[in-house]
């Protein structure tokens, strides 16, 4: 399952996206893991939940940031919960050349059994349809 926090720069969500990363550790019977492109907020996270800052891992590109998702749920057969913080900061394009990000993440949300959670910045209404059809 995809879940989308959408909305114009300076509207919350990167706060939405902490808060239901924080929110779900307690529930959650799996790992959890938080990815974005920056360590700004590292110290938001409750430490039960895995940050990553793809610059750790010279992660550049749609290519490759689809690799290293694969890897982490790879690598972590236990994961339940990913969250994606900037997904279009991350791959270096606009939202709407990332259909086949997009298609990847759904695929392996549905094999995996994970709850991926996407933030795009972007208002609801302008959304490309592969990514608003996850509202």
């Amino acid at each position: 399952m995809i879940k989308i926090i959408c909305g114009g720069k300076g509207a919350g969500k990167t706060k939405q996206i902490i808060q239901a990363a924080n929110g779900n550790v307690a529930s959650a019977k799996g790992l959890s893991v938080f990815i974005t492109d920056t360590k700004r907020y590292m110290y938001d996270i409750v430490r039960d939940v895995r940050f990553i800052d793809v610059n750790d891992y010279a992660v550049a590109g749609e290519e490759a940031f689809c690799g290293f998702v694969k890897g982490i749920v790879a690598g972590n057969h236990d994961t339940e919960y990913v969250y994606i913080d900037g997904i279009a900061r991350i791959t270096g394009k606009e939202l709407s050349q990332l259909a086949g990000t997009f298609y990847m993440l759904d695929k392996i949300a549905a094999e995996s059994s994970l709850v991926i959670t996407v933030t795009c910045s972007c208002e609801r209404e302008n959304l490309p349809d592969f990514i608003a059809k996850y509202c």
